[in-house]
């Protein structure tokens, strides 16, 4: 469905600009953004994607992973068309990457999207599989309803938000799972066509917003596991969204355009995470390796297991609503 965007201003020559995403692309008349999603029609940009869906699912909400909000719960889960980025290593690749034409997708309306999300029983809606940013006027509708629903929201995403557009669906959206691919802009210009800034901006301006945020990094052999460059992330995120922010050191697998890359060892995860514990950060966590002990949550105070983890399920979950340690009482940054 093709719908008038929202967030936009309108130039000489019927050109617009768009201020969802951190590009701002200025596009003139017949064109579409970086995105291929928000074209300019007689000078009034319109979304192609209103309520397209290429991608649905019930997901455990660990699969986001999102690992401190509504542990072992599930979240109905949404995907869309197009990306603003253009990771050579993207795994979602086959919607993010491909054109309306190319792809097979389906029409839902928000009130579907709820109802659909209440009916299978989740407690929460996310946007994700491919950039929500991109997504915004669908993705806002939805939000508003189900909180009116009672459902809580999520937005698994690069972070190429603007501040305008992440403050224009901040009252309906509840967390912020955030990836910092790297923490050098050359790797951002080189592998995804982006910028490093205006993804720790917008990390930045969610929690000053108040939404839960938890951090991914992927950590690909060659490209960004340089140990000085895991520090300065880690430091990073400390100083910037706190040290109780979760933060996720994923392992790469081959894919896309860099399938002759070699995937992460499972030691260089681990001292990220020995770091991360090192400098003071309270919850990190190792990624994409089933039963590693690092999936668990353990309390940062007397280190007893409260969240025991194995994949997407949770075999044992010790935080009661009162979010504090059973042992030693201190307190868990977790929304349950």
């Amino acid at each position: 469905m093709i719908h008038e965007a929202v967030l936009f201003d309108r130039l000489e020559n019927d050109k617009v600009q768009c201020h969802v995403c951190a590009h701002e692309c200025t596009i003139a008349k017949g064109r579409s953004g970086i995105c291929g999603v928000r074209e300019n029609r007689d000078g009034t940009l319109f979304t192609l994607i209103y309520n397209t869906v290429s991608s649905e699912a019930v997901d455990p909400m660990e699969k986001k992973p999102l690992y401190h909000f509504l542990p072992g719960t599930l979240s109905y889960s949404q995907g869309t068309i197009g990306c603003n980025f253009r990771c050579k290593h993207c795994q979602n690749w086959s919607i993010s990457q491909l054109s309306l034409e190319q792809a097979y997708t389906s029409e839902i309306t928000p009130e579907e999207s709820v109802a659909r999300a209440v009916d299978s029983g989740c407690a929460s809606m996310s946007w994700t599989y491919n950039e929500p940013t991109i997504w915004h006027e669908f993705t806002s509708d939805s939000a508003r309803l189900a909180h009116e629903a009672g459902l809580k929201t999520v937005y698994v995403t690069n972070g190429y938000i603007t501040e305008e557009a992440l403050r224009d669906i901040s009252p309906h959206l509840d967390a912020f799972r955030v990836d910092i691919k790297a923490f050098r802009d050359e790797f951002y210009r080189e592998v995804c066509g982006a910028h490093l800034q205006p993804v720790l901006d917008s990390a930045v301006v969610a929690r000053e917003l108040a939404m839960h945020i938890e951090v991914v990094n992927l950590i690909i052999p060659g490209q960004n596991d340089d140990i000085a460059e895991t520090k300065a992330l880690i430091e990073w995120v400390r100083d910037n969204l706190g040290p109780q922010t979760p933060i996720h050191f994923t392992r790469f697998h081959p894919m896309y355009k860099m399938e002759d890359a070699a995937p992460t060892p499972v030691a260089t995860l681990e001292r990220a995470w020995q770091m991360a514990k090192d400098m003071g950060m309270e919850y990190p966590y190792v990624g994409n390796v089933a039963g590693h002990k690092y999936e668990n949550t353990y309390c940062p105070d007397c280190g007893t297991l409260l969240i025991d983890r194995s994949g997407y399920t949770i075999a044992r979950n010790a935080i009661t609503d009162a979010r504090k340690c059973p042992k030693c009482g201190y307190g868990i940054a977790v929304i349950i």
